[in-house]
C-alpha cells in the first residue's frame, strides 16, 4: 500500500489539503515570528535600548525555538505527528497575541514572551515537513517539502508589511494582536489533516494506516494491500540519534549555519538600514520586502534544484553561494551604484541562498532519519541549529558594542567584521553537506525505514 502512495503520478485533493495546511502554518508561524525584527525598529529609540537587550529581546525566541523544537519533536515520535502540530500552533499565537499588553519600557516582559512564541515555532517547522513528506510520493518529497518552505518567506512580508503600513494606525502593539489570528487555522488543521500514515505503521496500527493512505489517494481502504508483518518499531530514546553519525552531523551543521546568519541578519537588517542606511523604520521595512521576495524566489529554485542535481550539490551551492553575497554585503557596505546602496543589494542576493536554502535544508532534516526517530531528529538538528537564533543576533550586538545605546556611529565600523562573522557560519553549512552529506532523494521513506530495521537486526 506504501508503493500505491510512493508510485502515484500525481496528487490529490486530499494531498494537496495537507500541503496547504502545512503551507498556511509555516506562513503565520513566521508572521508570529518576524513581527520583532519590525517592532524593535519602533521602539529602540523610544525605549533607549542598549544592544545587549536589544539582542535579549530577538535571542529569546531563539532559546524558546530550542527547546520547543527538542520537547515537541519528541512528543511528535511518541504520540503522532497530527494533534502536536495543532497544539504548537496554539502556542505560538497566542503567545503572540499576549504581547500586545506589553508595557512602555517592558523589554523584559517582552523577551519572556517572545520566548513562548520561539517555543511554539520550533516546534511546528519539525512536524508539518515530516507529516506532508509522510503523504507524497517519493519522486516528490524534495520539490514539495521545498515548495511548502516558500511561504514561509510570505509571512515575513506580511509582516513587513504590516508594519509599513498599519503601524501608523493600530501601533505596534496591535500587530502583535493580529497574531492571534494564527489560533483559528487549527480548526482548518483539525477538519483537514489525519494522522501520518508512516508514524501509525511504525506503531503497529496497520489497519489505521491504510485508512489513512486511502484518504490520501482517494480510493476505497479495501482496494489497498496490508502488508502480512507490520511490528511495531521501537521509538528508543533519544540518545538513539547518535547512532546515526552522518545524519546528525550534516542536519546539525547545516541547521546552525545558515539558522545563524539568517537569523541574525533577518532581526537586524530593518535597524541596520535605518541606522547605516538613514532612511525611516517604515522605509527600512519597505526595503526589507525586497529581501522577502528574494528569499521567496531563492525557495521556489532551490525546491527544484533539490530534485534535479540532489540534495548534497544543491546544499553545496546554498552554502558556497551565501557566503559570497553575505561576504559582500560587508566589504561593499558603503559603497553604492547609481544611487542603489550594495550593502542592501547584496543582503537581497544573499537572501536568495541562506533563505532560499532552507527549501533544501528543511525537508532533508527529516529526511536523513528514520520513522521513528524522525521528528525527534529533525527536532534535534533544527533545536541545535536555533543557537545560531542567539548567536546570530548577538554576536553582532557583540561586534557592534553591546554596552552602548545603538547609534549610527556604533554600527559602521563594526559591519564589515559582523558580515564576516555572517559568512563564516555559511561556509559551515556548505562544508556539512561536502563532508557529511549523502543522497536521500528518490528513495522512498518505507524503502530507508526497511534498510534501517535490516541495519539493526
Amino acid at each position: 500500500m506504501f508503493s500505491r502512495l510512493d508510485n502515484a503520478k500525481s496528487l490529490t485533493i486530499n494531498q494537496y489539503k495537507i500541503v496547504s495546511a502545512a503551507i498556511i502554518g509555516d506562513m503565520l508561524e513566521f508572521f508570529d515570528y518576524f513581527l520583532i525584527a519590525f517592532v524593535l525598529a519602533f521602539i529602540i529609540k523610544p525605549w533607549h535600548l542598549t544592544a545587549l537587550q536589544s539582542a535579549i529581546i530577538l535571542l529569546s525566541s531563539g532559546v524558546g525555538a530550542i527547546l520547543g523544537a527538542a520537547i515537541w519533536g519528541r512528543i511528535a515520535d511518541i504520540y503522532g505527528r497530527r494533534s502536536v502540530f495543532m497544539l504548537t500552533v496554539l502556542n505560538f499565537s497566542i503567545a503572540s497575541g499576549l504581547l500586545y499588553f506589553t508595557p512602555d519600557d517592558g523589554w523584559v516582559f517582552l523577551s519572556v514572551m517572545r520566548f513562548f512564541v520561539g517555543f511554539g515555532v520550533g516546534g511546528l517547522y519539525c512536524v508539518d515537513l515530516p507529516l506532508v513528506q509522510e503523504f507524497v510520493p517519493a519522486r516528490l518529497r524534495g520539490v514539495i517539502g521545498g515548495l511548502v518552505t516558500v511561504f514561509i518567506p510570505l509571512g515575513v512580508m506580511i509582516a513587513s508589511a504590516f508594519a509599513a503600513f498599519f503601524t501608523n494606525t493600530i501601533g505596534w502593539r496591535g500587530l502583535f494582536l493580529v497574531g492571534l489570528v494564527p489560533a483559528f487555522f487549527t480548526l482548518v488543521v483539525r477538519a483537514w489533516v489525519p494522522e501520518s500514515p508512516h508514524w501509525l505503521m511504525s506503531q503497529g496500527r496497520k489497519e489505521e494506516a491504510r485508512r489513512s493512505i486511502a484518504w490520501a489517494l482517494q480510493v476505497p481502504a479495501g482496494s489497498l494491500t496490508l502488508p502480512e508483518h507490520a511490528p511495531k518499531q521501537e521509538l528508543g530514546s533519544w540518545f538513539d540519534l547518535f547512532k546515526y553519525p552522518k545524519s546528525l552531523a550534516v542536519s546539525w551543521m547545516a541547521s546552525i549555519g545558515a539558522q545563524t546568519c539568517s537569523y541574525g541578519i533577518t532581526l537586524w537588517a530593518p535597524t541596520l538600514f535605518v541606522l547605516q542606511l538613514g532612511v525611516t523604520p517604515a522605509e527600512a521595512a519597505k526595503m526589507f520586502l525586497w529581501v522577502t521576495l528574494a528569499g521567496i524566489a531563492g525557495r521556489i529554485a532551490f525546491s527544484i534544484l533539490s530534485e534535479t542535481i540532489g540534495r548534497r550539490p544543491a546544499g553545496i551551492l546554498l552554502g558556497v553561494g551565501g557566503t559570497i553575497a553575505v561576504l559582500a554585503a560587508g566589504l561593499l557596505h558603503d559603497k553604492f551604484i547609481g544611487g542603489v546602496s550594495l550593502f542592501w543589494l547584496m543582503i537581497v542576493v544573499g537572501d536568495f541562498f541562506y533563505d532560499g536554502g532552507f527549501a533544501v535544508i528543511g525537508p532533508y532534516m527529516a529526511e536523513v532519519w528514520p520513522t521513528r526517530l524522525r521528528t525527534s531528529g529533525m527536532g534535534s538538528a533544527y533545536g541545535f541549529g536555533g543557537i545560531g537564533k542567539i548567536i546570530g543576533p548577538l554576536g553582532l550586538a557583540l561586534i557592534i558594542g553591546a554596552s552602548d545605546v545603538i547609534k549610527p556611529q556604533a554600527t559602521i565600523d563594526a559591519i564589515v567584521p559582523s558580515f564576516i562573522y555572517f559568512a563564516a557560519w555559511m561556509a559551515v553549512c556548505a562544508c556539512a553537506f561536502l563532508f557529511f552529506g549523502f543522497e536521500t532523494g528518490k528513495r522512498s521513506i518505507a524503502e530507508m525505514d526497511a534498510t534501517e530495521r535490516s541495519a539493526a537486526e
